[in-house]
């Protein structure tokens, strides 16, 4: 189970695996491996109920990014449920254009929106 925020947070038993069953570690260390790993982790855990109850509790997807405990644990859930042998840091790219000051939010059954930027002046301001 993790804690976050007072809160606890149902994670599955993590998939044992051994060291030397580990191909892109082995890779990564300079071995060889025949076929190479393949990596693939896409939005992998998004569809997880941890996951969901976690950005229920943050109250959003923006805060879930922005919370730096609670982007480690997003990292986390899919290599606990399936074992991975790496991640990429849970983040996001609208978080780009949030920071450099576009309004997002996000339309229930449709996915995010981003203001749009109508002048140069605005877009000027945002590359300073």
């Amino acid at each position: 189970m993790q804690i976050l925020s007072g809160k606890t947070h149902k994670s599955p038993e993590p998939v044992a695996r051994e060291k030397a069953d580990r191909p892109l570690l082995s890779v990564l260390r300079g071995e060889r491996r025949d076929p190479p790993p393949v990596w693939l982790m896409r939005q992998a855990g998004r569809y997880l109920p941890e996951y969901r109850a976690l950005r229920a509790e943050k109250g959003g997807f923006l805060e879930l990014c922005y919370d730096p405990v609670a982007a480690a644990e997003v990292t986390l859930q899919p290599i606990r449920r399936f074992g991975f042998d790496g991640a990429i840091l849970f983040s996001d790219i609208l978080v780009i254009p949030h920071a450099m000051g576009q309004e997002l939010w996000f339309e229930t059954g449709e996915g995010p929106r981003l203001e749009p930027e109508h002048s140069r002046s605005a877009l000027r301001g945002a590359i300073a």
